[in-house]
């Protein structure tokens, strides 16, 4: 069956930096499109950096220059390179893959930037 697993969240002081994982399992993921969304309390959740290939990647205005998103095939992973954070970043990070038709969701795991 699909599964996502994400780790890496916690708690970290601003300024500070969090490497974010997803482990996948279930589906074709070097074909998938591979997803970070955020989802902070009282808001919608929101797209924060997508990778299809090494050479292509989207961020939201929010995150490019502080977050990078990577994929290693060969572990099925994808990483969210997060530093520079500040207390906005604060939310639930979701992993997500998509393969066609189909999406694919972790559970989710939580950043928390404060001091």
């Amino acid at each position: 069956q699909v599964q996502l697993v994400e780790s890496g969240g916690g708690l970290v002081q601003p300024g500070g930096s969090l490497r974010l994982s997803c482990a996948a399992s279930g589906f074709t993921f070097s074909s998938a499109a591979m997803s970070w969304y955020r989802q902070a309390p009282g808001k919608e959740r929101e797209l924060v950096a997508t990778i299809i290939s090494a050479s292509t990647t989207n961020y939201a205005d929010s995150v490019k220059g502080r977050f990078t998103i990577s994929r290693d095939n060969a572990k099925n992973t994808v990483y969210l390179q997060m530093n520079s954070l500040k207390p906005d970043d604060t939310a639930v990070y979701y992993c997500k893959g998509t393969l066609g038709p189909f999406g694919f969701w972790g559970q989710g795991t939580q950043v928390t930037v404060s001091s």
